[in-house]
């Protein structure tokens, strides 16, 4: 038998490429490849790029500088070693790649990666082989299915593309340009795939796409299904514990959704909705298709629905033409609507887009004092929420252990991290948490209720009883 090829790929970016690079490794396990965490001693290195932020192209080529010296370095021992280049950059700029690293054997764009060994073989025979079309057939038809092992070896937590492409065609956004318009998969393929993760040991499921609630799926009954409805059949799964879904836009939120969070205790009550700002004049230019109230409003529907739901966003501030009184009513919306967390950049202009070509520039200065300052109160907000955790008792699914000795880490409803003193036994369960204490971002608490009982005469246990004089800053790990 032929010794195993080995695979390295470096994913830049968003979920759906996390995603996609697993998709890629169950792809390229038939043709003999395993995983390894170097590109030193790779027979093949993919880079599965992201072209949202800004000098995202520049970085990929910067990082096929170095992998050139790992290739040349491979070749002098007698090693040959492959370089992909996979995801939206290789979608956008494919020609270009191809002109200026000629150490790259194949450059493949996010809907035809289930065509990477053609590729291969294409760029062995004719040395190099590209693909950055939008192919007619579905790529999900033809993707293999992971393997049990590795779907354990992935952890309790697991992606699944339910939606990919958009149609809102924001100026700034290159997403329909590289990833296409809005498709939805057959319900009874979402509900395969999650039926096979629950099976190996998958507690939660978070449904991706890059307007996941623009989701229309045809049901088994032949009529289109919401996200809502899909919600509703997946939390039936036997197993799952934890159901969530991103990203979502404010102008596709219909009542089944709302419907959802409100019904279905397994749906967790932390949603990421991109807002970007709150000028209407620059919403407008942006062309989001939505006004700040009509956020405002969406935010009160979901709240109506479930008192405990809380929100992450997006921002860009910066954006062309915007004044310091329109950067004044994005704080204005981020204090009047209360974040748990959030994301935040300085516009950059991605090329192909239209507010690319808009000439009402902001100066850089400017742009980082409006960011410092909005992200003091985002920053100031998620503080906030985080330390009203103190004393009260959370759910919190484990998933691994802990960096530091004896600790075992989770997640509560809303992505906090939660560390407690444990056995590892408690890794894939739902238990309460009375949360003691906050480090930086994270949770400290101790197990509650029965659980608590079951964890007193355990190692861990009995170390931290010895170590119970130490502040908690010296005794709990981020």
């Amino acid at each position: 038998m032929k010794p195993p090829r080995k695979l390295h790929i470096k994913s830049y970016g968003c979920q759906m490429n996390v995603y996609d690079a697993q998709r890629m490794v169950d792809t390229l396990a038939g043709e003999g490849f395993v995983e390894t965490e170097s590109a030193d001693d790779a027979d093949l290195v993919i880079l599965n790029t992201c072209h949202i932020r800004e000098k995202a192209s520049e970085k990929v080529y910067s990082e096929l500088g170095r992998l050139r010296v790992t290739k040349d370095e491979a070749a002098r021992n007698g090693r040959e070693m492959r370089i992909a280049v996979a995801g939206c950059v290789a979608q956008a700029e494919g020609e270009e790649i191809i002109r200026r690293a000629p150490t790259v054997d194949v450059v493949v764009g996010p809907q035809s990666y289930h065509h990477l060994p053609q590729l291969l073989a294409r760029a062995k025979s004719e040395g190099r082989a590209l693909e950055t079309e939008f192919p007619v057939e579905d790529k999900f038809s033809f993707l293999p299915y992971p393997k049990p092992d590795a779907i354990r070896a992935r952890g309790i937590s697991a992606f699944v593309t339910v939606q990919e492409g958009c149609d809102k065609f924001c100026t700034f956004c290159v997403v329909p340009y590289t990833r296409g318009a809005e498709v939805s998969r057959p319900v009874a393929k979402i509900i395969d795939d999650v039926k096979r993760l629950a099976d190996n040991g998958v507690r939660e499921i978070t449904l991706i796409g890059q307007n996941v609630n623009a989701y229309h799926g045809e049901g088994p009954d032949g009529r289109s299904w919401p996200l809502g409805k899909l919600l509703h059949r997946l939390a039936e799964i036997e197993g799952i514990a934890r159901l969530r879904y991103s990203t979502s836009h404010p102008r596709d939120v219909e009542d089944s959704l709302v419907a959802a969070h409100r019904d279905l205790a397994a749906l967790m009550p932390f949603v990421h909705l991109p807002v970007q700002s709150g000028s209407d004049r620059i919403l407008a230019a942006m062309n989001r298709k939505h006004t700040a109230d009509d956020y405002r409003r969406v935010i009160d529907r979901f709240r109506a629905a479930r008192q405990d739901i809380a929100f992450s966003s997006d921002f860009i501030v910066g954006f062309p033409g915007e004044s310091a009184g329109e950067f004044a009513a994005t704080l204005a919306l981020v204090r009047q609507i209360g974040y748990a967390a959030a994301y935040s950049f300085k516009y950059s202009p991605r090329p192909g887009t239209p507010a690319a070509d808009m000439q009402e520039t902001v100066s850089a200065a400017e742009m980082d004092e409006r960011l410092v300052r909005l992200q003091e109160l985002i920053d100031s907000q998620q503080s906030a929420f985080n330390r009203a955790m103190i004393g009260k008792t959370v759910d919190v699914l484990f998933e691994r252990a802990a960096r530091n000795p004896g600790q075992i880490v989770g997640r509560t409803a809303y992505l906090q991290p939660a560390h407690v003193f444990a056995s590892p036994d408690i890794i894939g369960q739902v238990l309460p948490v009375t949360i003691e204490s906050l480090e930086r971002y994270s949770l400290l608490g101790e197990l509650a209720g029965p659980a608590a009982r079951d964890r007193s005469s355990t190692p861990s246990a009995m170390a931290k009883s010895s170590q119970e004089t130490k502040s908690s800053q010296e005794t709990w790990g981020a």
